[in-house]
């Protein structure tokens, strides 16, 4: 057992501390995340946080789309919605309806990466809920008549976030036609055949491969104590024994050696426009400079009122009524640095791009201001660390770094390794990885509207997951 200090849980304390000072309210203590890993190979990571009577319970699952392949995409989704159809000793639905009589709050998602199972609960009550993840992770019971139906619900969630939405149905298709053989390219929720041909003994096969403790992470914050949790994890979770999952195959994606673009026709009320580039992330590079370098770049370009794209593309040009520019260092695999526009009215997409294209050849041909710079770190920092005050979103933070394969400490260097970044490191990372070699352009072109639409100049927030069952 190893204990440490994360620094962004220093900031998000410091955070919530300026806000309860101003109401007058009585600041939080310092605490310490408590990591333990059973003899069965189950981390546990527990952090104490006694501001308000509830506590953050989830169990990981090291599984998500990024582990599946051909004809069984989205099945780790459609085993996340098994998981509340019923198990040894709770019948279908119950789960959900203990959780609601205890007064808590429960769902799940399913991502690339992971798959996880949360649950938001009074302090009086968090070991039942941790009992119950135990159950569910041994004892699972899979029913024909259950699961038909569904399949039905998560087809029809298939088709209401993606195929009725266009943004979301160009996303899909260019992380398709950007990777070939790179698990990225299939989507969370599945390829609609896919999902139609699961079979029960499909769901059996990947619940018993990936739903096991060597390959899990539990999570608890909140009113608890540490040791009380550790203890209640090992009583709960520590006899159940491990199932061996599959030996991981490497998929290292077709080298891309020249642009890609893929037009996309489907009804909308208007273009939308997106670009990616293939880029590394903290867990495919020897250091981390470049990854905090990459993330510190797309803040440069949409990161609130001031960035570039706002301030020269929607407002000084009027070119377009929406931009975004997200990356993430933090997937397992490399991915995509992700660029996305809606343009306004009357401008044709291909000058919408070549704008776009221009504020990207600015951050490698013209070293960003001290001021700039700074300016955008600091909202770096801000939207990764100050947003996550309640226990469920700090919970949320070190399961998904300890699932990804990143590390739950990385937390601890996050605010000094994007205040260490430059801009010649900026310059250097953009030169290096936002090239038309690596640059993959999808454009929706809009059809005639049968019935509603999205909303016009809404961009796409790029979901990670399909949602909860």
């Amino acid at each position: 057992m190893g204990k440490a200090l994360p620094k962004y849980l220093l900031f998000v304390a410091a955070g919530w501390l300026a806000a309860a000072t101003a109401l007058g309210a009585a600041p939080a203590a310092d605490t310490e995340v408590v990591e333990a890993r059973l003899d069965n190979g189950l981390t546990v990571l527990v952090l104490e946080d006694g501001r308000a009577p509830v506590v953050a319970n989830q169990v990981w699952y090291r599984v998500g789309s990024a582990d599946e392949h051909s004809g069984i995409t989205g099945i780790s989704h459609m085993l996340e919605h098994m998981m509340f159809r019923g198990s040894e000793q709770f019948e279908p639905g119950e789960f959900s309806r203990v959780i609601s009589r205890l007064g808590g709050r429960e769902n799940a998602f399913t991502g690339r990466d992971y798959t996880g199972y949360h649950q938001v609960i009074g302090r009086d009550h968090w070991e039942t809920v941790m009992a119950m993840e135990a159950e569910r992770m041994q004892h699972l019971r899979l029913d024909e008549d259950e699961f038909q139906p569904e399949r039905e619900v998560v087809k029809e969630e298939r088709r209401l976030r993606v195929e009725d939405r266009p943004n979301a149905l160009l996303r899909e298709q260019l992380m398709a036609t950007a990777f070939f053989n790179h698990p990225y390219g299939n989507p969370v929720i599945g390829w609609m055949t896919d999902i139609e041909a699961y079979t029960l003994d499909d769901l059996q096969q990947w619940y018993e491969h990936y739903y096991s403790p060597e390959n899990a992470v539990v999570v608890v914050v909140g009113d608890v104590d540490a040791e009380a949790v550790i203890a209640a994890a090992e009583d709960h979770f520590g006899d159940i024994p491990n199932r061996p999952g599959p030996a991981a195959k490497p998929r290292a994606e077709t080298p891309q050696n020249g642009e890609r673009r893929i037009t996309v026709r489907a009804p909308a009320e208007v273009p939308y426009l997106m670009m990616g580039w293939k880029v590394p992330v903290l867990n495919t590079l020897d250091s981390h400079e470049d990854a905090y370098a990459l993330l510190v770049a797309a803040g440069l370009l949409d990161s609130g009122e001031a960035s570039r794209f706002a301030r020269d593309i929607v407002r000084g040009r009027e070119l377009a009524t929406a931009t975004s520019a997200r990356y993430s260092p933090f997937s397992r695999l490399d991915d995509l640095f992700q660029v996305a526009a809606v343009p306004a009215s009357g401008v044709e997409v291909a000058d919408l791009e070549e704008a776009l294209q221009e504020e990207i050849a600015r951050l490698r041909d013209e070293p960003v201001g001290a001021e700039e710079l700074e300016r955008v770190q600091a909202q770096v920092i801000a939207s990764e660390v100050y947003q996550r005050d309640s226990v469920r979103s700090q919970a949320f933070l070190l399961g998904m770094l300890e699932t990804s394969g990143v590390g739950w400490q990385e937390g601890d260097a996050f605010v000094d390794r994007v205040r260490e970044v430059s801009a010649e490191d900026v310059q250097r990372v953009v030169r290096e990885y936002l090239v038309p070699e690596q640059r993959t352009v999808g454009v929706l072109d809009p059809l005639p509207l049968d019935g509603e639409a999205p909303a016009p100049g809404a961009v796409d927030t790029y979901p990670d997951a399909p949602g909860g069952h």
